[in-house]
């Protein structure tokens, strides 16, 4: 079976979470590496024995690039996969899908008119609790969901949101805690639960008033697609990354994520059901393990052609949610997702 040509752009934080899933990869080849820094780019294709590039639209050009992974600052996210698409490429985003939600319908309506492959990083979909907790939510071993909550207390200091200019301004990250840490644990608890239907929140700065315009904290109240009420909380204005903490109420017991453990909690007591292996491929540990998971999911479908994957539909459907807390925040009352 032929390969599909992969390039990364943005050699940043995360390229190597993509980098190394595509390496050891039945689907994919790395062809390429692109990144504006100059010696970024050229360590990264000395990693994986690629070509380097200082200008995406270079390599778009080439005809044995299948595939662009973009692992760039958000505000440039639909900017690139749009050039992408329109070359001819099939495009895998990280999260978020971009900045706002205007952008990211924009990516998705150019996948769908040049009928090309859009996928989004919701890696954590992937791994081993998460594919566990789903099974049992389907089988309806515990019956209805009645109540969900999920917490996240994670540390981002002026360190931090000075390691790039992008960071920590509404025009370039798009927002805080919300948009870069706890999406993945909002997508996590959406997908879970079978979907959100209204949000009633509040955001704040509460310690870095003078270093971002972004929030680092906020709560909010899901209802949930079945009526069920979930409680949300994100800061990062903890003292260090804590482990996330997501539980969800059933007619009969609980699961609980609990350190990387999914737990069920019945009659019969409080059991492990399994734990993510956190030795494949995840460079941090929060970032859980699967990229490689997701990343061959990916390919796959766009080889057996298939809709297997996470696409732009439900990417989008998590900057909804992120979107609706900050509208609820601002107007003072509950948003009711279309």
């Amino acid at each position: 079976m032929k390969k599909l040509g992969a390039a990364i752009v943005g050699c940043g934080n995360i390229y190597r979470n993509h980098g190394d899933a595509l390496e050891g990869s039945d689907y994919a080849e790395i062809k390429a590496v692109v990144d504006i820094d100059s010696a970024r780019v050229q360590k990264a294709a000395n990693i994986y024995a690629c070509d380097a590039y200082e200008d995406y639209r270079r390599m778009l050009e080439r005809e044995d690039i299948d595939v662009v992974h973009i692992c760039l600052p958000h505000y440039l996210h639909s900017k690139v996969a749009i050039s992408a698409i329109e070359s001819g490429k099939h495009v895998l985003t990280e999260k978020p899908m971009d900045i706002n939600l205007t952008n990211s319908m924009s990516m998705i309506e150019t996948a769908r008119k040049y009928h090309k492959y859009l996928g989004v990083c919701f890696q954590n979909r992937y791994n081993n609790a998460s594919q566990s907790a789903k099974e049992i939510i389907l089988k309806r071993q515990l019956g209805e969901l009645i109540g969900a909550k999920a917490f996240v207390a994670w540390n981002r200091d002026k360190i931090y949101y000075m390691s790039g200019e992008w960071r920590g301004k509404f025009k370039t990250e798009g927002g805080g805690v919300l948009i870069n840490q706890a999406i993945h644990t909002i997508d996590l608890l959406q997908w879970l639960a079978g979907g959100v239907k209204a949000v009633k929140a509040n955001v704040d700065t509460r310690l870095l008033q003078k270093v971002i315009e972004v929030e680092d904290t906020a709560d909010a109240t899901f209802i949930f697609n079945n009526g069920a009420a979930g409680i949300f909380y994100a800061t990062n204005c903890y003292s260090s990354n804590s482990p996330i903490e997501i539980e969800m109420n059933f007619e009969r017991g609980f699961l609980k994520f609990e350190d990387d453990k999914l737990y069920i909690i019945d009659e019969d007591g409080k059991r492990d059901i399994t734990a993510n292996s956190q030795t494949e491929n995840a460079s941090k540990k929060y970032w859980g393990a699967g990229h490689k998971r997701l990343i061959e999911a990916f390919y796959k479908a766009i080889i057996d052609k298939t809709n297997d994957y996470v696409d732009g539909e439900a990417g989008i459907k998590t900057m909804k949610i992120i979107e609706a807390i900050y509208r609820s925040s601002s107007m003072g009352r509950k948003i009711y997702l279309d």
